[in-house]
């Protein structure tokens, strides 16, 4: 496969950090395994400094891992660092990269005197960083500025895709309210094409270099097996395993929240928050809480006990829901390359509209009331806040025929509504305060 290194919005923020902290903090990159953490910082510190070291704990030597054992003379860590690299290191001008170093926290821990000392700067990168058994005998240091790292949005996609243009001109057409009429029915199936692939950057380069779907899902399968081994690893019960697994099928059930229990049989509800911690921790999903009062503050009256999750990734989503069959038989890619996705494969989108706002920096929450009849409830996909209102958002699948739980839910908290939202496959439409908009548009809510 071919080595591509992608742009990435990320390079961004990493060149704010290093502008603006000016080595008074190091920077760690957290984010999903194979996301595209270690490729990035590696640009970034070629592009931007005078030299760097990569110090990789995944296949550092035995000599580097004991270095942090002791630092009470950085000179010597500095020298030794600089003869097993054979890199010179320049004050304030190189940047020293410590990349999986959930694998020696030891390195983590010594960033606090490391940066303190102010000779160069650092960055760090790993996955499953919160689990309790990386840190729970090291300080952690304060001196660190965190960035998220998600999959590749849709822009970035675009952007692997040679495309520079369309997104821009969408948003304008979404600050314009404009419809795309023509142009729509492409612009749908160039966004199903991301669906498909999803923005793990492995998949999108196997996808550049064959432009075959079948190969770019057993790139999917590999990265989803990788998953497993690290939930494994973190819990030998396998129930981590067993909740990633079932992501699908509860959202397929169409529940108003996830069911631990239909994932894991015998799930002991006294250790089921350790586990959700773990697996959120691993940023291999996105989660989205319940709350019981949908004004501005959500956080705060979310409800711990009732969420939804998402895949961190659609692309995987879509080969996770399938995965016990052949490539040839998985079909939601057969429906989603007709443009014939099933009402009842909705679910699908739900997920790419979770992922899509999830990488715009919204944290995520939905909320369900009672029917008239008390029977049924009521739902809102997504909430939003937004000034000091929220915004409700509603997905279909397909058409809009009916959105009884946006319109009720809109008339009951009228007061608290700065803008509302169906998201579908259609073209983008205003009808009574009701802004629909296709599935593309919806990274600029």
């Amino acid at each position: 496969m071919a080595d591509i290194t992608f742009k990435r919005k990320l390079y961004q923020r990493l060149l704010d950090w290093k502008r603006n902290r000016s080595g008074r903090t190091a920077v760690l990159v957290e984010g999903a395994r194979r996301v595209g953490k270690s490729t990035l910082v590696e640009a970034f510190a070629k592009q931007e400094y005078r030299s760097y070291i990569l110090v990789d704990f995944s296949k550092a030597s035995t000599e580097t891992f004991n270095l942090f054992n002791d630092i009470s003379d950085l000179n010597y860590v500095f020298l030794r660092l600089q003869l097993i690299y054979n890199v010179r290191l320049y004050e304030r001008e190189s940047v020293i990269i410590f990349d999986e170093v959930q694998l020696q926290p030891l390195a983590r821990q010594a960033i606090k005197h490391l940066v303190a000392d102010g000779r160069y700067d650092y960055i760090e990168t790993g996955s499953l960083l919160s689990i309790k058994k990386n840190v729970r005998n090291i300080v952690i240091p304060s001196e660190e500025t965190k960035l998220r790292m998600n999959p590749m949005d849709y822009e970035e996609f675009r952007w692997a895709m040679g495309d520079t243009v369309t997104v821009p001109l969408l948003q304008k057409a979404f600050a314009d309210r404009l419809p795309l009429k023509e142009a729509h029915r492409k612009l749908m199936r160039d966004f199903r094409l991301y669906m498909l692939v999803g923005g793990m950057p492995q998949a999108v380069s196997e996808y550049l270099e064959t432009n075959n779907l079948s190969s770019v899902d057993v790139v999917k399968r590999e990265i989803l097996d990788l998953y497993f081994s690290d939930f494994h690893r973190i819990d030998p019960s396998g129930r981590v395993s067993m909740m990633f697994e079932a992501v699908p099928a509860e959202l397929n059930r169409n529940s108003s929240r996830y069911r631990v229990s239909n994932a894991v049989k015998d799930a002991r509800n006294d250790r089921m928050s350790e586990y959700l911690a773990d697996l959120v921790s691993s940023m291999t999903v996105n989660i989205s809480y319940n709350v019981s009062d949908p004004n501005i503050g959500l956080s705060q009256s979310k409800d711990m006990d009732s969420y939804k999750l998402f895949i961190a990734d659609t692309g995987l989503f879509i080969t996770l829901a399938f995965r016990d069959k052949a490539f040839t038989d998985n079909i939601i890619y057969q429906q989603l390359l007709s443009d014939k996705l099933a009402t009842n494969l909705r679910y699908v989108y739900e997920n790419v509209v979770a992922q899509m706002l999830r990488a715009s920096g919204n944290e995520l929450y939905y909320h369900t009331f009672p029917t008239d009849s008390g029977k049924h409830n009521y739902e809102i996909d997504f909430l939003l806040a937004r000034h000091n209102k929220i915004c409700p958002v509603e997905v279909k699948s397909s058409g809009y025929k009916a959105h009884a739980s946006l319109d009720i839910f809109c008339d009951k908290f009228s007061s608290r509504i700065l803008d509302k939202y169906l998201i579908y496959s259609k073209d983008l439409a205003k009808e009574q305060g009701l802004t629909c908009l296709p599935f593309y548009m919806t990274q600029f809510i």
